[in-house]
């Protein structure tokens, strides 16, 4: 195996669910990043390459949804509708160029709202959990 694959594989073991949700986002961003500059070079089995693992990502993290958690249901709404606009991107290409930077936007929001979350869960312990003597 890959020694950098095989470090990898070890780091996202040690990672919290937190953790491991914010480099979903961070991955999608950069799928989305890649995919735009392969329109904006014409290379277009990069952007359908990229889209796709974009696209991987988006169904992981629909699919993963906890739904007795009431903001699932809105979490699943809005990776519907972004998994109906990267359609209508893949379809269009640079006629929807423009929806990528928005599509980035959206995901950008929510890995930081999640790590905002996180840290702050984190944060929320009591002080004695966190190794601080009283």
């Amino acid at each position: 195996m890959n020694p950098y694959k095989k470090y990898k594989d070890k780091s996202i073991e040690g990672m919290s669910q937190g953790e491991l949700l914010v480099t979903l986002y961070d991955e999608s961003i950069k799928d989305l990043k890649r995919a735009q500059l392969a329109l904006e070079d014409k290379d277009y089995a990069g952007f359908d390459y990229q889209l796709n693992y974009f696209i991987r990502i988006i169904r992981y993290l629909n699919n993963t949804l906890d739904l007795s958690q009431p903001i699932a249901w809105d979490l699943k709404k809005l990776y519907t509708y972004i998994n109906y606009d990267i359609g209508r991107v893949r379809a269009a290409r640079e006629r929807m160029a423009d929806e990528i930077p928005k599509l980035i936007g959206i995901m950008q929001d929510l890995r930081d709202g999640f790590e905002g979350a996180s840290r702050q869960v984190h944060d929320e312990r009591p002080v004695e959990d966190r190794g601080v003597s009283v």
